[in-house]
């Protein structure tokens, strides 16, 4: 080896091509190590080519990383927003009702929408009409709030409000035959009828609701006028006008009803006519509920069990 002697520092030049890849290469992660070069572990270090103009290649190495680094936040950015999207969406769903939810909407099976049935209060001391202790079976409570409400959008019958809530039993008759009504009427005496309380309306569609509550002494009578009266096993006794052939309603044996009430249903039979004619009599203690239903084409069998029932609840 030859020793250096120190020279005279040359005027500075400006940096050249391997300045800048040595100060690009402080910014950059290191590569493989030289040959020679110490790596800090046991054993040699691996022979690694020497390539040519090492700094054209090496510079672009920063911009890559962050190209890589700016996707990569780029795509965690979409997740995040997708899952927050789609949390939003389940929680709507599942926030919303049946029948909001496109595709499960629950299609209405006929029933009419009736306000909330509440019983009117009893005086003191008073049992209900099916109590044990009631041997009468008396309904001590108002006859004229135990009339089913009419449902929503349904347009009252002005004819059937009677005078202060009781109606003239001649508007009763009058939805007899007319062939049946004097007969009906003495029969109506000799029980000894005390009130009458109805309510009619009629429903968008055209169907026609008439109820009638009928008052007697003991629930013996009522049970005796129902019978006896009213209905026999295959149809009322006395034919409503404009309905002469009926058929026991046999849907009616599947629905559940009030324990000690009975409830005979009977529906028009074709050839009806312009309209036809559901009705039903429903025994309850001492009164009898006449519930008509008729609609031209054909009256609706569910609103008819629906409304039969509601008032069946309603008197027990």
């Amino acid at each position: 080896m030859t020793e250096t002697t120190e020279q005279p520092q040359p005027p500075q030049q400006p940096p050249q091509p391997s300045a800048v890849a040595d100060a690009a290469a402080e910014d950059t992660p290191q590569g493989p190590p030289a040959p020679g070069e110490e790596t800090g572990t046991s054993g040699p270090a691996e022979d690694v080519p020497a390539v040519a103009g090492a700094w054209t290649a090496s510079a672009p190495g920063p911009r890559k990383d962050r190209r890589v680094l700016r996707a990569a936040l780029r795509w965690t950015a979409a997740v995040a927003v997708f899952a927050a999207f789609g949390a939003g969406t389940a929680y709507g769903v599942t926030g919303m009702d049946r029948t909001d939810v496109p595709g499960l909407a629950t299609h209405s099976d006929g029933r009419w929408d009736y306000p909330t049935l509440v019983r009117p209060p009893l005086p003191s001391g008073s049992p209900g009409p099916l109590a044990d202790s009631n041997k009468a079976g008396a309904h001590y409570a108002d006859l004229r709030a135990l009339v089913l409400p009419a449902p929503k959008g349904a347009e009252a019958d002005p004819a059937l409000r009677g005078t202060d809530g009781w109606l003239d039993r001649k508007v009763f008759l009058a939805e007899i035959a007319a062939d049946q009504r004097e007969d009906m009427a003495q029969q109506l005496t000799d029980y000894g009828l005390r009130h009458i309380a109805a309510r009619g309306w009629t429903m968008p569609d055209g169907t026609r609701t008439r109820v009638f509550l009928l008052q007697f002494s003991t629930a013996a009578v009522a049970e005796q006028v129902t019978s006896g009266v009213l209905a026999d096993y295959s149809s009322p006794k006395h034919p409503f006008r404009g309905a002469e052939l009926y058929e026991p309603d046999d849907a009616f044996s599947t629905i559940p009803r009030p324990k000690d009430v009975t409830v005979m249903p009977y529906s028009e039979t074709k050839p009806y006519g312009a309209e036809q004619l559901r009705t039903a009599f429903v025994s309850a203690g001492d009164t009898v509920a006449v519930v008509e239903q008729s609609r031209k084409g054909g009256a609706a069998t569910v609103p008819f069990q629906q409304t039969v029932t509601l008032q069946s609840e309603l008197l027990a």
